[in-house]
């Protein structure tokens, strides 16, 4: 049986950085079992309804602007696997969950630089997936749990965003310091989480403590993703928190194992 993840992205400069959160992903990925292939959320592929990628050889996709140039050379040639594709196909239509199918978008950044990270080689299938903001988290968890017996067949399904995730906030002289409301938030989730508290997750924006900084609403497509992924290992209410850290004073670099 495989876990589900919820994996920080950062920012796109972590696909070129050599430090204690990319070194946990490149480690995790060498320790964990090897996935028959690998379901991902990303917070950087938006949608009004769901959308399930049935490609066969992704491209790569630069969505960002501005930064080294080294990043736009990076190349990450996954391909897809149209068997599991189809699979999520009749999940979805059995569990009355509406979806599209994309064949010809390639992988963001919120997906290349984790799979990267965690299998450098390409060589494990992808199907990527949309996110949508528009949901209430107990309809981005019924998605995600959907999609539960998928991992019994050996498919690893991630959510990639981030925790705290609030641009307008970010200090770019990084000191190595976690800001005391971005702390106060993710010790919030950390709880309810571990205690699979969905009654209080479902409304963390009105209950847990600095949400409207941490999961600002222009940027709420990062935090979803957790929905997704924990909804996914509902057959197994464990949550366990692999590795936190912070950039920039307040961006969250969280791993949470579900299952």
């Amino acid at each position: 049986m495989m876990p589900s993840l919820f994996i920080a992205h950062g920012a796109p400069l972590l696909a070129i950085e050599n430090n204690e959160y990319t070194q946990f992903l490149t480690q995790l990925g060498e320790t964990m079992p090897r996935p028959k292939a690998i379901v991902l959320f990303s917070a950087h592929w938006e949608s009004r309804v769901q959308m399930v990628s049935n490609v066969n050889q992704y491209t790569t996709i630069y969505d960002f602007g501005g930064f080294d140039e080294a990043l736009y050379k990076i190349q990450y040639p996954a391909q897809g696997d149209e068997q599991i594709s189809k699979e999520i196909e009749d999940l979805f239509t059995k569990s009355g969950v509406p979806f599209d199918i994309e064949a010809q978008r390639g992988l963001d950044h919120g997906a290349w630089i984790v799979l990267r990270l965690l299998y450098p080689n390409a060589d494990i299938p992808v199907i990527s997936m949309s996110v949508n903001s528009r949901l209430t988290p107990e309809e981005q968890y019924n998605i995600g749990k959907a999609l539960s017996v998928l991992r019994a067949k050996g498919v690893l399904i991630i959510g990639s965003g981030g925790t705290v995730h609030n641009l307008r906030a970010l200090k770019w002289v990084d000191n190595g310091e976690a800001d005391q409301w971005a702390l106060e938030f993710d010790d919030w989730l950390a709880y309810h989480l571990q205690n699979w508290d969905l009654p209080s997750l479902f409304k963390y924006d009105s209950v847990a403590p600095n949400a409207e900084y941490a999961v600002p609403p222009y940027g709420s497509e990062h935090f979803i993703p957790i929905f997704y992924a924990m909804g996914s290992a509902d057959d197994q209410r464990r949550a366990a928190l692999l590795h936190r850290s912070f950039r920039y004073g307040n961006l969250s670099h969280s791993v949470w194992q579900f299952g």
